[in-house]
């Protein structure tokens, strides 16, 4: 099987619609690799604030993402480990300021050119749940199956602050609430790669859904897009069970 011929299953969406808790669950039970490109722009930010490096400069921005020494480990503990140059940076990536730079970062093209290829580099025998906001547009644009996670905004915070309030880090609803609003504003408006559902792509609302419910039906999907390839069947990865977030 030649790299284009890797199925590849392309699942975005806003932030809290469940979609990184899905893909991941999804990739454990068809055994296939995982790209969360969140990460990817969330260490650039971590990286850049790290470093002291403007969040507007584009130019530093794009080099520091083409030089990080990044590693994943998905599936091991609750959320998987991420290594920034051999450190763990999972709890620093997962942070709202992590997630706001992230957000900042993602308008710029360069640094969006500049992961790119490390995106699509995932993409391997046996398969690739590549979980984002635009993996479906614009990383992955001839995928086998797309689908589109999406969530009410009050739902969508209420999942993040429970998370947030679970790792003992407090917070406001409302002011999350806010800030959601501003990076699914901010998300959507970019010029480059706007957050939005693709044409093709099957769109799921999980407001009033739990994981093992969501995760049936995007497996579901799979086994009906890729016959004989992703029967849905498997151990449930490390974390697939519980609460979307």
């Amino acid at each position: 099987m030649t790299g284009a011929e890797v199925p590849v299953l392309a699942l975005d969406g806003p932030g809290g619609s469940g979609k990184g808790t899905v893909a991941r669950a999804v990739a454990g039970r068809l055994g296939w690799h995982l790209l969360d490109s969140g990460a990817l722009y969330r260490l650039v930010g971590v990286a850049a604030m790290r470093d002291g490096i403007a969040l507007d400069d584009e130019a530093a921005l794009a080099r520091l993402a083409r030089g990080l020494d990044i590693r994943f480990d998905p599936f091991s503990g609750s959320e998987g480990r991420v290594l920034l140059a051999g450190c763990d940076v999972g709890e620093a990536i997962r942070s709202e300021a992590a997630g706001q730079a992230a957000s900042r970062v993602a308008t710029l093209p360069a640094v969006r050119e500049a992961l790119l290829d490390r995106q699509r580099a995932f993409r391997r025998v046996p398969g690739l749940v590549a979980d984002g906001r635009d993996m479906g547009s614009v990383v992955f644009p001839a995928a086998g199956l797309k689908g589109f996670l999406t969530a009410r905004a009050e739902e969508r915070a209420r999942r993040r602050h429970k998370q947030l309030k679970q790792k003992g880090i407090d917070v406001s609803l409302p002011a999350l609430l806010k800030d959601m609003a501003e990076r699914d504003r901010r998300d959507a408006e970019r010029a480059v790669a706007p957050l939005r559902a693709c044409p093709d792509a099957r769109t799921l609302d999980s407001t009033d859904m739990g994981i093992e419910e969501v995760v049936a039906s995007v497996l579901a999907w799979a086994a009906a897009a890729f016959p004989g390839v992703a029967p849905g069947i498997g151990s449930p990865a490390p974390g697939g069970a519980g609460e979307l977030s």
